[in-house]
């Protein structure tokens, strides 16, 4: 450490990053024994828990800054207080341009409080967006449910299921698993050459063979019990 001053002078920038110290960072607790001078890219990485190639690329985002003593990338304390805020967005999922965006608006705060809200705003919207994925994951849970609410029944009828899937003709297996293929109605009509009530009138037999309500439901049993692949 020592010599460290005397290599002061030939620190080189070799990246841009959003705008410059002067920006004013939310406040974020940095890592236990974060060094008080410049920063090693290995120790940075370890600070943080991530690879050198994921700080080369918050580089290239312009989110991060390096500069160089000889041939060793260095980092100054505003960057680690910036890649603080960075870690942070990023345990939360937050899209690399969201955050872009966020240290685009903290170039305009002009106080630790302001740049507290803007950070809070971005975490709050981030919340919404979790929010809205978990009734998604919900509500196709619920569906899930829905489809294999009599599983132990149908399970307990596999074997005669089994003689149903023996009694379809090559014309109603093969309508079945274009139905899995996510083939429409009138696309199978034309694959077959058929007219569109001649195919409706096959699907709506194999929605009843299968024991289902719905086309849906009949394709998801089906494959359930092994009588198309899935």
């Amino acid at each position: 450490m020592a010599n460290g001053p005397k290599h002061l002078h030939k620190i080189e920038k070799s990246t841009t990053r959003i705008q410059d110290d002067r920006i004013v960072l939310p406040d974020i607790v940095l890592p236990p024994e974060t060094p008080s001078e410049l920063v090693a890219i290995a120790d940075m990485a370890e600070l943080f828990g991530i690879t050198h190639r994921t700080l080369h690329f918050y580089e290239e985002k312009g989110l991060i800054g390096a500069s160089r003593i000889g041939l060793m990338r260095v980092y100054g304390q505003t960057d680690v207080a910036r890649m603080a805020v960075i870690n942070t967005c990023r345990e939360v999922g937050m899209p690399i341009s969201v955050i872009q965006d966020l240290f685009e608006h903290l170039t305009t705060a002009q106080s630790k409080a302001e740049a507290n809200g803007l950070l809070e705003e971005a975490l709050m919207t981030r919340r919404r967006e979790l929010t809205a994925s978990l009734s998604t994951i919900h509500r196709q849970m619920q569906q899930v449910n829905a489809l294999l609410a009599n599983e132990d029944t149908a399970l307990s009828g596999r074997s005669t299921l089994k003689r149903q899937n023996a009694d379809l003709s090559d014309v109603e297996h093969r309508c079945l698993q274009l139905m899995a293929e996510g083939y429409t109605t009138s696309r199978i009509a034309k694959t077959f050459e058929l007219k569109i009530d001649e195919v409706t009138a096959i699907e709506n037999g194999l929605i009843e063979k299968i024991g289902a309500h719905n086309r849906f439901q009949a394709i998801a049993k089906a494959v359930l019990l092994g009588m198309i692949a899935s």
